[in-house]
């Protein structure tokens, strides 16, 4: 079966919307460590892990082991039923939570998660105002569609909800951008303040600590403690949206929200993608008082399931053991300067920003400012032609390359695809 007659069957059954990378899009069939292969046999540096999901490596002998052995067992029996695998994977993600007297609520993926944490705090706090970060975005269905604040990403203005859209995402665009970093969080602080005043008080504030979808961007550390302090005093929940930041991918911290955990670690946190590393698991962690505010009863048939748990906990112990957020500390350091580098020397690139293994390049016409979509989309072309996957993102201009490896990616790697990227950035013309 050719690419083009697989395309041809694809468009036939799946919707339009169904995004596709490429003008010739293509079907990996396998992968190992940070490659992957098409069907037609070519091989890619994979720098976007089927969108942060492949944590660790591509079949990783660790993970694989232990879905078999699962598999010769049971796959599934329900959350009506005790479940030993999804326990110990609980037990294990509320200590490393931060959370005091931390519950764990398992999905099938972020967006279920969102979902699950936007419930349990419109419930707590009997509200139905979400207030939510412009270029945000939070996943596909029908409620977290109504908090995404990307328009590209966000098809329908109906939603259960009403939602509130707050300042702060993206630090070198919009009103704030020419301020420092301490004006910049106390306009942004003013602004909520403002805003706050002219509502009923909301349910909570969701935001991601790094946006993803938005380009990789965010603002400075210490912005969403600041935040905090004004919604703690009104009793308004912060739900920390760790989709793409948790596990250690960023390096420094191993949940993205400790970059703004002066005031304490969030009432809520969602998590899915990296640490099933390719099996479906997301997740809620809310303390105790939270999590069991809900007077029905409910299960997840699907969350929690044996095999994906024993993913799960294979994935996080091999993480732990062989610390990956240090290796995307370090490698992840050396990329983004080295992209940097690059970056000062191509008029194309406006930023080069991110932490660890989560970085973003930002394109824009030179002498404009303007977003450059085609450009990125070209870079993503020649990227692909020369050996390496990434990813693109941004507002609603999709104008920023996104680059986000296995958290084991050897420096060699880095170094081979930082200059794959080169050569794509230098072919803009």
């Amino acid at each position: 079966m050719t690419g083009d007659d697989l395309l041809g069957r694809h468009r036939r059954v799946l919707p339009d919307w169904l995004a596709l990378y490429y003008e010739d899009p293509l079907e990996i069939t396998h992968g190992e460590g940070r490659h992957v292969w098409d069907s037609e046999g070519n091989k890619y540096l994979d720098f976007f892990g089927g969108i942060l999901t492949t944590m660790t490596a591509h079949a990783l002998p660790e993970v694989t082991k232990a879905v078999s052995e699962q598999a010769g067992r049971i796959l599934h029996s329900s959350t009506l039923y005790l479940n030993r695998p999804m326990v110990e994977l609980a037990e294990r993600i509320a200590q490393l939570s931060g959370i005091p007297d931390a519950r764990v609520f398992f999905t099938t993926s972020g967006t279920e998660a969102n979902d699950t944490a936007l419930l349990l705090a419109t419930t707590y706090r009997q509200s139905n105002t979400i207030l939510a970060m412009r270029n945000s975005y939070h996943g596909r269905s029908f409620s977290a569609v109504g908090i995404t604040g990307n328009r590209g990403w966000s098809p329908t203005s109906l939603s259960p909800l009403q939602t509130l859209y707050v300042h702060g995402g993206v630090r070198t665009r919009g009103p704030y951008a020419e301020l420092d970093d301490r004006d910049f969080v106390a306009a942004c602080v003013e602004d909520l303040k403002d805003l706050l005043g002219h509502t009923r008080p909301p349910a909570a504030l969701i935001a991601e600590p790094i946006q993803g979808v938005g380009g990789f961007t965010s603002g400075p550390d210490g912005l969403y403690a600041a935040f905090r302090d004004v919604l703690a005093e009104r009793g308004i929940l912060w739900i920390a949206d760790e989709v793409q930041t948790g596990w250690g991918r960023t390096g420094e911290h191993f949940w993205g929200w400790q970059a703004h955990g002066q005031s304490g670690p969030p009432d809520i946190v969602t998590f899915a993608k990296g640490i099933g590393n390719g099996a479906s698991i997301g997740g809620v962690i809310a303390r105790a008082e939270i999590m069991n505010c809900l007077d029905a009863n409910s299960i997840s048939t699907f969350g929690g399931t044996q095999i994906t748990m024993a993913a799960g906990l294979a994935n996080l112990t091999y993480l732990l053991e062989h610390d990956l957020q240090g290796n995307a500390r370090r490698v992840g350091g050396l990329l983004i300067e080295r992209l940097r580098a690059v970056g000062a020397q191509v008029p194309y690139v406006r930023e080069v920003r991110g932490r660890g293994l989560m970085i973003g390049i930002e394109l824009a016409e030179p002498g404009t400012g303007r977003a450059a979509p085609e450009a990125a989309s070209a870079v993503l072309e020649a990227a692909r032609a020369g050996g390496l996957l990434i990813g693109k993102g941004g507002g609603h201009d999709t104008s920023a390359l996104r680059i986000a490896p296995p958290l084991t990616l050897s420096v060699a790697e880095a170094e081979e695809g930082a200059a794959i990227l080169e050569r794509a950035l230098r072919g803009l013309q």
